[in-house]
């Protein structure tokens, strides 16, 4: 078994409350697990409203499988034109380790 997760720093445009950046995250976290068919959350930066931290898990029998989704959440944020993606950072184990 392999487990992944990929842990997104995003500025957002121009949000100006708590709540105006619930309206753009909401739709993002909706948009990654439907389309990469894992986890999405919000996991970090609740208290800032430019700023947010996006974690994406999932969990296959192939590491190739869990990198190809990985990937695919990775391309999903870099095209959205309401947000700045400033950094990506990724893991990947085994249950063996």
């Amino acid at each position: 078994m392999w487990i992944g997760w990929i842990e997104f720093d995003l500025l957002l445009g121009d949000v100006r409350s708590l709540k105006e950046k619930r309206s753009v995250i909401r739709p993002i976290l909706a948009d990654l697990s439907r389309r990469t068919e894992a986890a999405a959350a919000e996991v970090g930066d609740q208290d800032l409203h430019r700023r947010a931290r996006i974690g994406v898990s999932v969990v296959a029998a192939e590491a190739a499988h869990v990198r190809d989704v990985l990937d695919q959440a990775d391309r999903l944020l870099a095209e959205r034109p309401e947000i700045t993606l400033l950094s990506a950072h990724r893991g990947l184990a085994s249950s063996d380790d």
